[in-house]
């Protein structure tokens, strides 16, 4: 009996071909839209199109159609809702910057599918995403980067669980874009020129600050922009409206550019220095999460991302204590952002990651 496979088709050509490829290979592919987008911005995504938007569902629907595969529709508007939109006003509200796409992954498109798809009996779950899966010498699997650096989507998988990665298959990663949409176009599927979704997925409009405001049915507080020492130097319009190495949009003069350097949710104050001030050489992450290795080691180096554009920088282990761990970069960064990720790498290997708490320096 050919093995079973659900692929989680978002709507877009590369969870398309996803389900085509793998059916080439001979499994048993059944297709998956998750329901995740919430009743109160239907309009709004139906309007931009998003990944998430109801015409996912129905262009996922007509590419099973053409590739004759039954199609499904699955309901995670709660697991989404409590893991992905609560998290990210949450993190906000700290003073600190979400990366959503990444908490869906690990908890919606990975956990929830996941388990939903073995009760069905599938023997593993597929998706879109430019990365390879690849089961080590040591025993352990891991993402390998995409062959194709320019879409290469690791950075945003490395919190999968060793049990997620040994049911789960990536077939477009060995391939480029240009050539995913070659394949769907040579194939007839009604996706094939269809454009990326570039915003997340439930802000599809981009304005955070909206959205904030309607989730949490309140505007944001006023507050100071202070310098290191607490010298106040204006008014902020809430700290949710600012990121580290922010420089425009302050509405602040003083004959020279100033950079958001730090966010302080206690006192709500935004500090504003130089552009010396966003640079450091050491930060400190939480929640680390080992995916080739089973755990990190003082004096180890590796490559670091600390956001998803990041070309990386080589970095050392400098100390590791409890679920934390301060790394040294060999040359300084800019904007290390409390709230997104750091990813460490050994060459084409994910090792791991976490959570960035904070620059040391």
């Amino acid at each position: 009996m050919n093995k079973k496979v659900v692929v989680g088709m978002s709507g877009g050509v590369d969870s398309s071909v996803a389900a085509y490829l793998l059916k080439e290979q001979g499994y048993d592919v059944i297709g998956v839209t998750m329901e995740i987008w919430q009743k109160e911005t239907n309009d709004v995504l139906e309007r931009e199109g998003g990944c998430c938007g109801l015409s996912a569902a129905e262009d996922a629907r007509r590419v099973a159609g053409v590739l004759g595969i039954p199609h499904y529709v699955m309901n995670f508007r709660d697991i989404f809702q409590q893991k992905v939109i609560d998290y990210f006003v949450q993190e906000y509200e700290a003073g600190h910057t979400p990366n959503p796409c990444i908490a869906c992954n690990r908890y919606v498109k990975w956990e929830a599918l996941l388990n939903r798809s073995l009760e069905i009996g599938a023997d593993y779950i597929a998706t879109g995403h430019y990365a390879r899966i690849q089961k080590l010498p040591n025993g352990r699997y891991t993402i390998l980067r995409s062959q194709f650096d320019r879409k290469d989507q690791s950075y945003a998988l490395y919190n999968l669980t060793q049990e997620q990665l040994s049911h789960t298959l990536m077939p477009v990663g060995d391939y480029e874009k240009e050539k995913i949409r070659e394949i769907a176009a040579r194939k007839g599927l009604p996706v094939a020129q269809k454009p990326d979704s570039q915003d997340i997925c439930f802000v599809p409009d981009n304005d955070y600050k909206r959205f904030l405001e309607e989730e949490t049915g309140e505007k944001p507080k006023e507050g100071n922009f202070v310098d290191r020492e607490g010298n106040v130097l204006g008014k902020h319009k809430g700290i949710t409206h600012y990121t580290i190495g922010q420089r425009k949009g302050l509405n602040l003069a003083f004959g020279y550019p100033v950079f958001v350097t730090e966010l302080r949710p206690d006192t709500n104050e935004v500090v504003l220095g130089g552009s010396e001030d966003v640079f450091t050489k050491e930060l400190l992450a939480g929640q680390i999460h080992c995916m080739a290795v089973e755990h990190f080691q003082e004096g180890q180096r590796m490559l670091a991302k600390i956001r998803y554009a990041d070309k990386g920088q080589m970095c050392t282990v400098k100390r590791m204590e409890n679920d934390t761990m301060v790394i040294v970069f060999d040359e300084k960064v800019r904007a290390v952002t409390p709230g997104q990720a750091v990813v460490f790498y050994q060459e084409e290997l994910v090792l791991g990651g976490g959570t960035i708490l904070g620059k040391c320096e």
